[in-house]
């Protein structure tokens, strides 16, 4: 039996490479051997996973996390292409004491980051953008390259979702002018910048965000649109209606504005990791991610995966799943197995107890699977997320 393990990471809990580590220690301590290829859709990880499966290297590069602190974060370079991630720059990873702060936290960290990408001669660019800790629209990227944003009084604001409603002109003129290169932003987020399925309404929450601070973030995420378009950038209004504009609290429109294109950040890691050439050789693929819900068939890794196998059996393991029974068959599971189904206790903030899980799961999977014969039905099949 001939066993591919290619999970994402369980967020807060752990890289994408451990849990197929202890995903594979179960699978051969009921004798199966297995491939590991530990995967990243372009959220936090992005670059580990590069580094770990695709001959990249890892560089540090020491920028400004989200409060502005120094922080010396990662790229993956290989030959001419480099991959930043928002998480390991100014990412929630990076705010200091775990505080969240979400009406301060900026983007600046990833702007440096790029700069400093840039100065290697690349080709091509790949932001990764997921684990994103500001929602200011990505006024500190621009700032990096030279964007000054201007308040009444003339002086120039520190960027930040707090400052948004405080810009009162925006001088390009000395912004620095990206030579020749590709720059692509790898995200799987479809939401507009601004409006209740936008940045600050969707994801504003997750970053400590709470009702009247949600509504102050859109009303700055709009003014800055505003402010864009009156200020040299005709097309801001086009940019910030168009899907992934909303991704990294903003991030993926300001990028835009600096001529980026998007791409699927699950399909673009797939082709980057060699998936299909590693499931081609496969009797059974075993993916998974933190979460499954009713947003995971809508380009997320594990179903993106699924879909790539085609006729190969595909498992998933997850923290909790809200994905039912009846709708497996359309993600392209043959079976789901849920750390909740296993323990009441919050695997999320546990990481021994979610590597003894993935242990205990991976040999559950030999067992009902009759090595490689899927089972039909699961021992577990409640479907809960506490």
């Amino acid at each position: 039996m001939r066993v591919l393990i290619a999970p994402d990471k369980f967020k807060g809990s752990l890289t994408a490479a451990e849990v197929a580590g202890w995903l594979a220690q179960g699978l051969a301590g009921s004798g199966v051997d297995s491939t590991q290829l530990p995967l990243a859709d372009g959220g936090d990880g992005s670059v580990e996973a590069a580094v770990a499966a695709a001959g990249y290297t890892g560089r540090s590069c020491t920028v400004a996390g989200a409060m502005g602190t120094p922080w010396r974060g990662r790229m993956a370079v290989r030959g001419d292409t480099i991959i930043v991630e928002v998480a390991d720059t100014c990412g929630l990873a990076t705010l200091p004491g775990n505080r969240l702060r979400p009406l301060d936290a900026s983007s600046l960290g990833l702007g440096q980051a790029v700069r400093q990408a840039l100065l290697r001669s690349p080709r091509r660019v790949v932001l990764a953008l997921g684990g994103s800790a500001s929602t200011d629209g990505g006024m500190g990227l621009l700032a990096a390259f030279g964007f000054r944003f201007i308040d009444g009084a003339g002086r120039v604001l520190p960027p930040s979702g707090r400052a948004l409603l405080d810009i009162a002109s925006i001088d390009a003129a000395a912004a620095v002018r990206l030579p020749p290169v590709d720059l692509v932003v790898a995200s799987d987020v479809t939401n507009a910048l601004v409006g209740p399925e936008g940045a600050a309404a969707v994801y504003g929450p997750q970053k400590g965000a709470d009702a009247a601070e949600i509504r102050l973030l859109d009303r700055g995420l709009r003014h800055l649109v505003e402010m864009l378009s009156c200020n040299g950038f005709p097309d801001a209004e086009v940019l910030a209606a168009t899907p992934a504009a909303g991704s990294a609290g903003g991030l993926g429109f300001a990028a835009m504005l600096l001529g980026a294109r998007m791409t699927s950040g699950a399909e673009f890691f797939l082709d980057l990791l060699d998936f299909d050439r590693h499931c081609a050789t496969a009797d059974l693929v075993i993916t998974g991610e933190g979460r499954l819900d009713a947003q995971s068939a809508h380009g997320k890794l594990p179903v993106a995966v699924a879909r790539r196998a085609a006729l190969v059996p595909v498992v998933a393991v997850t923290g909790c799943n809200e994905i039912p029974r009846n709708r497996w068959g359309s993600t392209g599971f043959t079976e789901v197995y849920a750390l909740t189904d296993y323990t009441d206790r919050d695997t999320a903030r546990d990481p021994a107890l979610t590597a003894d899980l993935l242990v205990r799961i991976g040999r559950q999977i030999v067992s009902s699977s009759q090595l490689g014969r899927s089972a039909v039905t699961s021992r577990y099949p409640r479907s809960r997320c506490d």
